[in-house]
């Protein structure tokens, strides 16, 4: 009778204050299965961030022309400003390689005291055979100063990104990722 009252007594401190109760089953094997997913891949699965407002394209080769064009082309004055602008227009990986770069870009003292600058012509854009929504994005680029001597008599150079595009919803594509191989 006393160990009665005794499991009544706890099951209503229970009730009353919100004892911590074991994981279902089911709860228990997605928890299992995602560590395992981790251990093998050695990323966490984890939920989607909250929604982006990022611009967007008709189309992903017209979302990956804009985006290009504006990375390869800038002044010391204007770098800053459109690495800020091309991380709210994109999601992922390419909105924290822009912002990242916007960051470095506005406290860098050479890049202003040499008035450097980069122009260029975006040459191809192809799909990455056997990479669903990955594209070679293939530019041309010139880096210049108008303060230093340090590029001085310097060719342009072939340059080459590996571009990743997501489709938010009809007709609005952004770049996810942007990865420049050299």
């Amino acid at each position: 009778m006393r160990a009665m009252r005794t499991v009544l007594v706890a099951g209503a401190i229970c009730a009353l204050t919100g004892c911590a109760t074991i994981a279902p089953p089911s709860a228990q094997t997605t928890t299992q299965s995602k560590l395992a997913q981790a251990q093998t891949t050695h990323e966490y699965p984890s939920p989607a961030p909250p929604a982006q407002q990022a611009g967007g394209a008709a189309s992903a080769l017209q979302a990956i022309g804009a985006f290009a064009q504006r990375y390869i082309n800038w002044t010391a004055d204007t770098v800053t400003g459109q690495m800020r602008s091309l991380a709210s227009e994109s999601v992922g990986q390419a909105r924290s390689a822009m912002a990242l770069a916007a960051a470095q870009t506005a406290g860098n003292y050479e890049l202003q005291r040499g008035g450097i600058a980069n122009g260029g012509t975006i040459e191809a854009i192809a799909p990455l055979i056997g990479a669903r929504n990955r594209y070679v994005v293939v530019t041309r680029e010139l880096t210049t100063a108008t303060n230093t001597s340090a590029y001085q008599g310097l060719r342009p150079a072939w340059h080459l990104a590996l571009a990743t595009v997501v489709q938010l919803s009809a007709n609005r594509w952004v770049l996810s990722g942007w990865q420049p191989e050299g």
